[in-house]
């Protein structure tokens, strides 16, 4: 499998923010001692032509010039440094790297930083400059050969910039499992917010309840992600990967841990499409370590033993789902 990372992720860094180098070091390191078998490649850097496939001309140009004048505070938790536009190129081409080599060799995945998920088109957000994955999927579509894409979010956040992107692109089909939005940042991704116009039934929201747990998690996912891929049929699969839902993450609550992060590569493997994965979140530095190597193990096919059972905790936000997505999908 192949890993894309470069060390020049680490020009933007602010140590006294969560979100900083130590959380890509941390991966990198438990992958190189984990003995699994991987590729690492280095990233290229996006250019502007390819950043404004999904953000704004005006936005792009103020981000460049707030980095190249020191940069400093973007809004309350999003911070920029003086490298940091060249380092969100960096990390959206390494995000267009990984869609290439999963069209390749099946896999691709880049770790990255700054993350991407919540950044809309024309605002950066929630540690996030440019949207990686929303770039690596338009990459894909116009320059690749990909017509439909589907999108695995499982960040405990919701990932409102990919979901706004491509809110009205009925090509494109956005699943999302994170925490409640009424108990978590940034306030979006109710089962009602289900797209717009001819994207109508392709945005997917599951808002587990706080304190939701492996079997919580696995079990809601097994009802709903075989049915909408298999009615959808997408050419290729891109996972925002956040592992800031583990029960040790300072951010959320929701309790789940390496065991879920091993099904869902398991799970992803075993929809036999190509698969680009692009880093989002995870704070807690060993469980984001460690639970990278479960998900990686699970990608590469790993056998997975979970046992789990309907879960009365999520059976009624599985039954919301159902009957809100009953005119698109079979449940």
């Amino acid at each position: 499998m192949a890993i894309i990372h470069s060390s020049t992720y680490d020009l933007h860094n602010n140590e006294g923010h969560v979100e900083n180098k130590g959380r890509t070091g941390a991966i990198i390191d438990a992958l190189k001692s984990s003995g699994l078998q991987l590729k690492f490649m280095e990233p290229r850097m996006a250019g502007v032509h390819d950043i404004l496939m999904v953000h704004s001309s005006v936005h792009v140009e103020y981000l460049e010039v707030f980095s190249g004048r020191g940069g400093g505070w973007l809004d309350y938790d999003t911070y920029m440094t003086p490298e940091s536009f060249s380092v969100a190129r960096l990390a959206a081409g390494g995000a267009m790297v990984a869609a290439e080599e999963a069209l390749k060799s099946g896999w691709g995945y880049s770790v990255a930083r700054p993350p991407g998920h919540h950044a809309t088109y024309d605002r950066s957000m929630g540690f996030c400059i440019f949207n990686n994955i929303a770039i690596a999927i338009e990459h894909s579509r116009r320059n690749l050969g990909i017509s439909k894409a589907a999108v695995i979010d499982f960040d405990v956040h919701h990932g409102n910039g990919t979901s706004s992107i491509f809110y009205t692109d009925p090509e494109v089909m956005y699943i999302s499992v994170h925490q409640d939005p009424r108990t978590l940042f940034p306030g979006t991704g109710f089962i009602e917010e289900i797209g717009e116009s001819d994207g109508k039934g392709f945005n997917l929201n599951i808002p587990m309840p706080r304190g939701s747990g492996n079997n919580d998690y696995i079990w809601i996912l097994s009802e709903v992600l075989p049915q909408v891929l298999s009615e959808f049929r997408a050419d290729m699969l891109f996972v925002s990967a956040g592992f800031d839902a583990h029960r040790l993450d300072p951010l959320a609550d929701i309790m789940v841990d390496e065991e879920f992060f091993s099904w869902m590569g398991w799970f992803i493997h075993d929809t036999g499409l190509p698969c680009a994965a692009v880093l989002e979140g995870g704070y807690d530095l060993q469980a984001l370590g460690n639970s990278n190597v479960s998900f990686i193990e699970g990608l590469e096919g790993s056998s997975v033993k979970v046992e789990y059972e309907r879960s009365p905790a999520v059976a009624e936000i599985f039954n919301e789902i159902s009957d809100v997505f009953s005119p698109f999908f079979n449940f």
